[in-house]
């Protein structure tokens, strides 16, 4: 084959792709030429299918249409001067340009030398055979229609956005508008014959769309009440006119013939538009209906003495608002002791009802969530209404519910009089003397066991005395209540201690759910009281395994652990489950004597006293109780000053109002100067001597100081403790350090209250330093006792690394167990109580807004 003939063969074969990089050229040039044109024309019929024409005077729209329309031609000479149509060539080239060697232009390429040298033809012809062969690998050069150097602001792209949204939200038919706009049709047929047009838009609430009046057939018409209609008369004044009996407008209402009329509907009617073209429409108005909201439930008390109230709402549209008012029954109120006084006045409890977060309001069952415990009308007779408000301001309310006003039960007797007192002394300022007289019989020469602390026993008297103050020169209603939560903290206080026993916990808790058992409580206080109950059995076994285990450990006696009784956790929660299913069935007298045998079996298990702690644990250890000691002397002597201010004539110690917690005459021994806690008769005398250097040069020196100069004394020294306290890194040495952070930030207090000579206060904040050591004590003691195990190891057995119930120690030692974490019913009630806990809180709008989000992003997960 010829070198023409292989050159001609390729590039016939190349015609079809030459042909579509011709037209890709085409395109190109097209695009660049003429784009402003239809970007002009997209953007102008956007407008008038979005209604611009029907808007616009009739000379804007005119002179808006002259401008686009000589703007468009001049863009149009502009590409056409420009425009060149490409030819075959110019597609050679582009397609050429695109393969390696350029191909196609050797192709077309003659041999300027050898013409008759047999070997120069060869090799031209091998060279014309290879690029044939790459020529057939030619594809159709694609156009390139990018505009960005042309349109930099990307005009193009608004102009099809705006194309896109008047075909999706308006009307293609309206595109016809422009011949009339064109012939000035527009201007003579508003001037020739009146048209009209009318809008009619629902409320907001309702979420309905607004209705075109024009489309809306001739009778019967139906639209929500409270609609705002809207209408607008074209054409000479008094050619259209509108009658209307729906808004039900008295006095000056305007013309008839009024260009644009608005008016609201409020009642059924007709609505007419008179003249040319007239329309006449029977109005019928769906009317709202007042919410409704009803109880579904019983008032209920939950585990933390909160109300729980179950109601639902419906609506037709949506639910805005609630109110729940709570009011005093007074013709049902057993009026004895404290409340035989007329009660002082008090406005009725309004809570605002919880609503549902996200969702639909116009149906909805939701659960009413307050804390009552500490108003006045707790546990007396009380009438609950519900209220709904909707968003047209309507109100529906639901029956009257009378009940006892559900809070928080006092089952310690002792607490249970206080909270007694406390609400007398609300309920009108008349009873103060009264509640004076019992508070002075209740503390007057208490015998053993009726103050668990002498803490309470001092802040009892504290509260006395400032309650007589008050009595003599007037109790106003500040001092009213801040007295009132005096009283209820020392309740509090008394109800749920601080205990460092575990056992006197557990025995505590036991005797409580005794007692409400024996007073009929309900079932939310024997759930509470049951939770409470199995909370204090897992830390007394806690205790019972971290005495014992290590003993064992050391004296290798086996025999020990094969006589003792083990018994299995799950045995021990069937128990409890037992006790709290009979007592939920009303078999008391069974679910008492189940108690009993719980209580007899924990009773009987030996509690051994395991290796006592040495070197740097002793002296942390000793150093906190001498504070303690040091700091409960203090607060004897701030007593005994407080008492003499009110006595001035009684001597220091032998005053008739200053018995000691015992009943005794000045027992504390701080009265006698030692600044130490008071002996009492079975204490042994070697514990007051326990630290007799550092105790007896402090108490000398404690001669010639202030209080507040000891306090502050003895502040520093228990800063000095901390710095050297052993147990660092563990959870419990970080405890014991946090406590006793709390109970240095109460010395603080205490001592300014002292040199402020406010003895009250001062008593309060040493009350709170003193719970604070026990309590860094307590966390102190179990951080050497986790170091004492860690130190010896593990030498037995798993299988012997039991606690007297018989579970594993696990890596961690009393508190391990071979299975997973409690699960059962006690998981979900927890459950449910954090849930409904979120949703109030959530529901709370004077929270900050960042928590309400928060608490609502947490509703949402779960």
């Amino acid at each position: 084959m010829s070198n023409r003939t292989t050159s001609e063969t390729a590039l016939k074969r190349l015609g079809f792709v030459l042909g579509l990089t011709r037209l890709g050229l085409l395109a190109e040039t097209l695009t660049r030429a003429f784009w402003p044109v239809w970007t002009i024309l997209f953007a102008c019929a956007a407008a008038v299918m979005m209604g611009a024409l029907d808007v616009l005077p009739f000379e804007i729209s005119w002179a808006a249409g002259f401008l686009a329309v000589l703007a468009s031609c001049w863009f149009a000479a502009v590409g056409i001067r420009q425009m060149r149509w490409p030819s075959r060539e110019d597609a050679i080239s582009r397609l050429d340009a695109t393969l390696p060697g350029r191909p196609i232009q050797a192709l077309r390429d003659d041999p300027a030398i050898g013409r008759k040298d047999d070997g120069s033809q060869a090799i031209w012809q091998a060279h014309q055979d290879r690029m044939a062969q790459r020529t057939a690998e030619a594809r159709a050069i694609a156009p390139d229609l990018r505009l960005s150097r042309f349109d930099p602001f990307g005009l193009r792209y608004i102009a099809t956005l705006l194309l896109l949204i008047g075909l999706l939200f308006g009307s293609v038919a309206r595109v016809g508008d422009i011949k009339e706009l064109a012939s000035g049709d527009a201007a003579s047929g508003l001037a020739a014959g009146p048209t009209w047009e009318g809008w009619i838009e629902p409320p907001a609430y309702t979420g309905k769309p607004t209705l075109y009046l024009n489309d809306q057939p001739i009778g019967d018409l139906e639209i929500a009440e409270g609609s705002t209609i809207l209408l607008r008369l074209y054409g000479e004044v008094g050619a259209l006119t509108v009658a209307e009996t729906v808004s039900g407008r008295v006095g000056e209402i305007p013309s008839a013939a009024e260009p644009e009329q608005s008016f609201v509907a409020t009642q059924d009617g007709t609505l007419e538009i008179g003249g040319a073209g007239d329309a006449k429409w029977r109005v019928i108005l769906t009317k709202d209906r007042a919410p409704e909201v009803a109880i579904t439930g019983q008032a209920d008390t939950s585990a933390r003495g909160e109300m729980t109230l179950p109601f639902e709402v419906f609506d037709d549209y949506e639910v805005v608002g609630g109110t729940a008012r709570i009011e005093l029954d007074l013709a049902h109120v057993d009026r004895r002791y404290g409340l035989t006084a007329e009660p002082d006045s008090r406005e009725p409890i309004d809570v605002p009802l919880p609503l549902p977060i996200a969702g639909d309001r116009s149906a909805f069952e939701e659960t009413l969530i307050e804390d009552f415990s500490q108003h006045v009308w707790a546990h007396l007779p009380v009438t609950v209404t519900l209220t709904a408000q909707d968003a047209a301001g309507q109100e529906g309310q639901s029956i009257t519910l009378p009940i006892d006003l559900p809070a928080r039960g006092f089952f310690d007797p002792l607490a249970a009089a206080v909270i007694e007192m406390r609400r007398d002394l609300l309920w009108s300022k008349e009873n103060a003397p009264r509640v004076a007289q019992v508070m002075r019989a209740l503390s007057h020469n208490p015998v053993d066991g009726i103050f668990k602390r002498e803490t309470d026993y001092l802040r009892t008297r504290a509260i006395l005395r400032r309650l007589e103050a008050f009595n003599a020169y007037g109790l106003s209603d500040e001092k009213r209540d801040e007295l009132a939560d005096a009283l209820w903290e020392l309740a509090l206080n008394l109800e749920d201690g601080n205990l460092g026993n575990a056992l006197e916990r557990l025995q505590q808790a036991q005797d409580r759910l005794a007692e409400a058992m024996k007073n009929g409580a309900s079932d939310s206080e024997i759930e509470r009281l049951m939770q409470e109950l199995r909370e204090a059995t897992e830390d007394y076994m806690r205790e019972l395994a971290r005495r014992n285990q290590q003993e064992g450990e050391q004296s290798g006696d086996q025999q020990q652990a094969q006589n003792s009784m083990q018994m299995d956790q799950d045995d021990l929660q069937r128990m409890m489950d037992r006790i709290q299913e009979l007592m939920e069935q009303g078999r008391m007298a069974e679910a008492q004597q189940a108690l009993e045998e719980l209580q007899r079996m924990l009773e009987n298990m030996q509690v051994t006293q395991g290796p006592s702690q040495s070197g740097e644990g002793d002296q942390a250890m000793q150093g906190l109780s001498d504070t303690l000691r040091e700091q409960q002397g203090l607060s004897d002597e701030a007593f005994r000053e407080l008492q003499e201010q009110f006595n001035p004539n009684a001597q220091a110690g032998q005053s008739g109002e200053n018995e000691g917690f015992s009943g005794g005459e000045g027992r504390g021994t701080a009265h006698d100067g030692t600044g130490g806690e008071g002996q009492g008769e079975g204490e042994a005398e070697g514990e007051g001597q326990a630290n007799s250097g550092q105790s007896g040069q402090q108490g000398g020196e404690s001669e010639d100081m202030g209080l507040g100069d000891r306090q502050q004394a003895l502040r520093q020294e228990l800063d000095r403790q901390m710095r050297n306290l052993p147990g660092g890194g563990s959870p419990e040495g970080d405890d014991a350090r946090e406590s006793l952070g709390r109970a240095g930030e109460a010395m603080d207090g205490a001592e300014e209250a002292l040199r402020q000579d406010d003895l009250a206060t001062a008593i309060d904040r040493q009350a709170e330093a003193m719970d604070a050591l026990r309590d860094g004590m307590r966390s102190l003691g179990e951080a050497l006792a986790q170091e004492q195990q860690g130190s010896q190891g593990n030498t037995q057995a798993q299988g012997e690394n039991r606690d007297p119930l018989g579970r594993s120690q696990g890596n961690r030692g009393a508190a391990g167990t071979d299975d997973g974490l409690l699960q059962g019913e006690d998981v979900y009630r927890q459950a449910r109580r954090l849930l409904d806990e979120i949703r109030r809180r959530a529901g709370e709008a004077e929270r900050p807004e960042v928590e309400r989000n928060y608490l609502e992003r947490l509703l949402d997960r779960f």
